[in-house]
């Protein structure tokens, strides 16, 4: 044979191959990379959780009324009827909120069209938040002028990961921050042990992400069941995250761990729990925003234990206090 031809015949059999690999494992969706690093500051800083003793959204006619995301004057959060849907609230202070009704609902025999995070962006709002099947959960993304109609991308932006996976069985839990020139998503990945940790992705445009390719970026506790609900904010010289635990007894409170990069993660040994009859079991799905000096938090909270629904959920008003 020609050795021309030979060599021709190799190459193009070893780039074929190579392009099969690496089609098949993903490795496109993959990438190493960190957050912009800040600073750091003191390390001896824990906030304080100062919370106002009664819910500022009631759950009214739904079994549960969790996961709120501010941005600006609205709040798309949680409401759970058989189904999760997102409903919208509207405010003029932050604490007395007006409901709105329902905004996105879950399609019939889905579980799930919520659990979401909202940021305005380019003159819209720009939501994240979680579909399909309760055991197979994905990412997808919706835009609003006024946070009432959407339209919503034709798949999942972000989905479950490869076989063995720590995300092989759910993605959801979304957190969405913007720092130029990138979108970064702070997500729960659930494995086929039903072990819940913390990851994040990156995106130039919002709907195409490539995950970290060191997640997950912060694992449970051994004394922890599963951990998730990331919020992200940067304040104080550090990145900081406040993340929910789930407990053995399904009793939930919330961590905070704090971080340079947005990657490596120190976690403080800090738990904030429910104080009023309201939260006594639950204090969960945090979402922070820094205003004017100022931490602010709405956060779930509920006085039932169990692992997804029926909390009694309510959502909850608070301050990060130095």
């Amino acid at each position: 044979m020609n050795t021309d031809k030979t060599k021709l015949l190799i190459r193009v059999y070893l780039c074929s191959s190579v392009a099969i690999i690496l089609f098949a494992s993903g490795c496109g969706r993959y990438a190493k990379f960190t957050l912009p690093e800040v600073r750091g500051g003191d390390v001896s800083l824990v906030f304080r959780f100062v919370a106002e003793p009664e819910p500022v959204l009631t759950r009214d006619e739904f079994r549960d009324v969790l996961n709120p995301s501010v941005a600006g004057r609205i709040n798309l959060y949680s409401v759970f009827d058989g189904q999760w849907h997102t409903a919208l609230a509207t405010t003029e202070d932050g604490v007395h909120w007006r409901k709105q009704g329902i905004v996105l609902r879950a399609a019939a025999g889905s579980y799930i069209a919520a659990n979401g995070s909202a940021l305005s962006y380019g003159g819209q709002v720009w939501y994240w938040y979680e579909t399909g099947a309760k055991d197979r959960l994905r990412i997808q993304l919706a835009r609003s002028a006024d946070a009432r109609t959407w339209q919503t991308e034709a798949v999942p932006v972000l989905d479950v990961g490869p076989s063995g996976s720590w995300d092989e069985r759910a993605v959801a839990d979304p957190y969405a921050i913007r720092i130029e020139p990138y979108f970064y998503l702070y997500y729960l990945g659930q494995d086929r042990a039903v072990r819940q940790r913390i990851g994040v992705a990156r995106s130039g445009d919002g709907v195409h992400w490539e995950k970290l390719r060191a997640n997950p970026v912060v694992e449970m506790d051994e004394d922890e069941r599963g951990i998730g609900e990331p919020a992200v904010w940067q304040s104080d010289g550090f990145y900081w995250m406040l993340y929910t635990v789930r407990d053995f007894a399904e009793n939930r409170y919330l961590r905070l761990a704090r971080s340079t990069d947005g990657v490596r993660w120190t976690k403080l040994p800090v738990r904030y729990r429910g104080t009023q009859a309201w939260n006594s079991q639950v204090i969960c799905d945090p979402t922070v925003v820094v205003e004017g000096g100022r931490i602010l938090v709405w956060f779930g909270g509920g006085d039932v234990a169990s692992p997804d629904e029926n909390l009694h959920g309510q959502i909850g008003f608070a301050t990060l206090a130095k």
